[in-house]
């Protein structure tokens, strides 16, 4: 009986992930991140002999995120939680898989208002001088190394939206890049002329070494559907090989890539994303242009940049002014 009803309550999280993936259109990002946390919400439960979604009450769910602060989780991950156990209950009980939904007063910890990690022009400068440095070499993955870095800059993109471009998503001519964003919601964003040469480089010269890699490591007799999966196919950025670069290794070119610069804080892609917008606000770009170039939904997620701004310019005028 138990086994039975475990694979009720792990069916209604299925059958949620396929809603928010079908018809809420949700990123696949953003679909892992809830089917994870779903996972651990059903591990936990079973633990306490909980198997059904009629079982998750309000103090079940509470303990599972006070578990969840015991065992030093992040209050940032802690919240995520409850907003994911929130949607999930929520969907539950519109369309009639629970009676009421136990999650509806459910609270948790704000995540950290700990502002975005922002890297300097000359740090960026430095960066960008050493894999350039490495490119001279014509080795493909460094060329594109290069290119992956100068593009995260230039047009401030998530790296889920960089690894999602295909080749003829970039017009080289007018210097904009097509993307796919949160919600399946399509923008063209520019990018400047450092951006390009790194892009030229990748596309003439790395790129077709590490396609026909890929091709060289298929069999001949395999079908074609093989090969094609095999190979990046039409993607922008190839990995070692000639499969489609993926996240973790944007992850991993971007940390090596700010391993030796002073100052804390994440060392992720996104680091790029944030120090671009910053440096846009710096230079006196509209808070409404930014917001559309990094295509957020509101124009409150943007501001938090005019705070990152607003803090390095204390920052400077604190070691700078004589009388700061």
């Amino acid at each position: 009986m138990a086994e039975q009803t475990d694979a009720r309550l792990v069916a209604a999280v299925e059958s949620f992930l396929d809603h928010v993936r079908s018809a809420r259109g949700l990123s696949e990002q953003t679909v892992r991140a809830y089917a994870n946390d779903l996972d651990q919400l059903v591990e936990f439960a079973a633990q306490r002999g909980i198997g059904t979604t009629t079982g998750l009450g309000l103090e079940a769910l509470r303990d599972w995120l006070w578990d969840a602060d015991q065992r030093g989780l992040a209050r940032s991950t802690i919240a995520r939680r409850s907003s994911s156990v929130r949607a999930f209950t929520r969907w539950a009980s519109e369309t009639g898989v629970l009676d009421t939904d136990p999650a509806a007063r459910l609270r948790a910890p704000k995540g950290s208002a700990h502002l975005p990690r922002v890297v300097s022009t000359d740090q960026v400068r430095s960066v960008l001088d050493g894999l350039t440095d490495r490119a001279g070499t014509d080795d493909p993955g460094a060329l594109r190394d290069l290119a992956v870095v100068e593009l995260l800059y230039a047009a401030a993109i998530r790296v889920s939206e960089l690894v999602g471009i295909d080749v003829e998503d970039v017009d080289r001519s007018r210097l904009t890049v097509r993307v796919l964003g949160k919600g399946g919601k399509e923008r063209v964003v520019p990018f400047g002329l450092p951006a390009k040469d790194a892009l030229d480089a990748w596309l003439e010269r790395g790129r077709p070494v590490l396609a026909a890699r890929a091709a060289a490591q298929t069999p001949d007799r395999s079908p074609g559907q093989v090969r094609a999966r095999r190979s990046g196919g039409d993607a922008l950025f190839l990995g070692d090989r000639g499969g489609r670069l993926g996240v973790r290794s944007v992850y991993r070119v971007v940390a090596r890539a700010l391993e030796d610069l002073p100052g804390a804080g994440p060392s992720g892609p996104h680091t790029f994303r944030h120090t671009a917008a910053t440096h846009l606000l710096d230079g006196g770009a509209d808070l409404r242009a930014v917001q559309e170039l990094l295509g957020h939904a509101s124009l409150g997620t943007t501001q938090i940049y005019t705070h990152v701004s607003s803090a390095r310019l204390r920052e400077v005028y604190r070691t700078a002014h004589p009388r700061a």
